[in-house]
């Protein structure tokens, strides 16, 4: 993986809206998404430059869908996952899931029964989730 190809958490954020919205993606539906799941006042001029960002990236796609009834007639850009984006999304859960296990406290307030360091490192090696 290269300098600049790490997400950040806007762009895992786009993405993961991107990929709820399975393939029907245009940047309304996924600043909408973003809205409703982050509670977080994004604008949608944000949404779409992490949009190009991504594709630029290889981890999104965008097509046209035809105009449907009520919208002028004008076509729409959508927005799908690519595998590379999948996969990416895949390695940042694992580093943060992996992380998560290393602290000396339950994410969900439960009571820890490993210290900080005394937690086993499972699942696979998020380097090693190339394309």
């Amino acid at each position: 993986m290269g300098k600049g190809d790490n997400l950040g958490e806007f762009e895992e954020i786009v993405l993961l809206a991107v990929g709820r919205l399975e393939g029907d993606g245009h940047g309304a539906g996924i600043h909408e998404e973003i809205l409703e799941a982050t509670h977080r006042d994004v604008s949608i001029a944000s949404v779409y430059v992490t949009l190009n960002r991504l594709a630029e990236k290889g981890y999104v796609e965008a097509g046209a869908e035809l105009a449907g009834d009520g919208r002028g007639g004008r076509p729409r850009k959508v927005f799908a996952l690519t595998e590379a984006g999948i996969t990416e999304l895949r390695r940042s859960r694992l580093v943060q899931e992996r992380l998560w296990a290393g602290l000396p406290f339950d994410p969900l307030g439960r009571a820890s029964e490993q210290g900080p360091r005394g937690h086993p490192l499972t699942g696979p090696d998020p380097a090693r989730l190339e394309d």
